[in-house]
């Protein structure tokens, strides 16, 4: 009887010779991960937190509900909240012809829309004043107003729905609209039943981006707006007022409330983006 080939899965304490190495990889991993999320994230607001804190709440609290700063948020958030609103219309139109539409520079349109990501937010500002400042060539008038600062943060912001939708769109399986199309449905039936449905957790992704782009924004919108107070003067440019006038505590307490507002809107569309999609499963 031979004696048994002892191997390194057959040898006590043994297995895999790599198996440590991948069991170790993945926390590896995790920790490398953790450690530059804290550095680049963490830490930033971190220190942002502990600054707006630095004069107590009181100073906090004089800091984010004065006239300014509320008129500041009012402006912001107004603007913020019909440019997502008109993005989410658009965004959705230019992804669909992207995807379902075939026709000349079709592709030289598709680069262009990732064109916001890479230009320097100042040079759009400088684009918008060009187009929409005093010497327009196309007679509108729209520097140091609302609407100004609108166009700016719609061309800022227009890519995020765009590149959220289109890979979705993509996905869409064909069959079960042409089933739907062969059982007599119409055109608007078939978006609303079953391309809509499918779509709206990328919608809302889209949506969540464009806004919290859009109420942190301050390079596309110094020049087109002009920061009249309770105008057009947004918070990111409260926050450099308050900066100017060595007030740090302030322009951070404004920051947080940026900050939080931004967070919680992720959030709250993650989770609605979640639970509609686990709803599409079980239907």
């Amino acid at each position: 009887m031979s004696a048994p080939v002892v191997t390194e899965a057959t040898r006590p304490g043994g297995g895999d010779a790599h198996s440590g190495f991948r069991r170790e990889r993945p926390t590896l991993r995790v920790g490398v991960a953790a450690v530059w999320l804290s550095l680049i994230v963490l830490a930033p607001l971190a220190a942002i937190a502990w600054q707006a804190g630095g004069g107590g709440w009181r100073a906090f609290q004089l800091a984010v509900t004065s006239h300014a700063a509320l008129q500041s948020f009012r402006v912001t958030l107004t603007i913020a909240a019909g440019v997502t609103v008109l993005n989410l219309v658009f965004g959705l139109l230019i992804a669909w012809v992207l995807v379902r539409d075939d026709f000349f520079g079709k592709r030289f349109i598709d680069v262009i829309i990732d064109l916001p990501f890479a230009l320097p937010t100042i040079v759009a500002s400088l684009v918008m004043l060009a187009l929409y400042g005093p010497a327009s060539p196309v007679g509108i008038h729209l520097q140091h107003t609302a609407w100004g600062v609108g166009l700016a943060l719609a061309f800022v912001t227009l890519p995020f729905v765009v590149r959220s939708v289109q890979p979705v769109l993509l996905e869409i399986d064909r069959e079960v609209e042409e089933a739907a199309a062969s059982l007599g449905a119409s055109g608007l039936t078939i978006f609303r039943a079953v391309v809509l449905p499918a779509l709206t957790p990328a919608l809302l992704t889209g949506a969540g981006l464009a806004f919290s782009r859009a109420i942190g924004e301050f390079g596309s919108v110094v020049l087109i707006g002009g920061a009249v107070p309770g105008k057009t003067e947004v918070s990111s440019q409260w926050i450099r007022t308050l900066i100017e006038n060595d007030d740090r505590t302030g322009a951070a307490a404004i920051s947080l409330v940026l900050l939080g507002i931004s967070f919680l809107v992720l959030l709250a569309l993650r989770v609605l983006g979640s639970r509609v999609s686990k709803r599409q499963e079980r239907s």
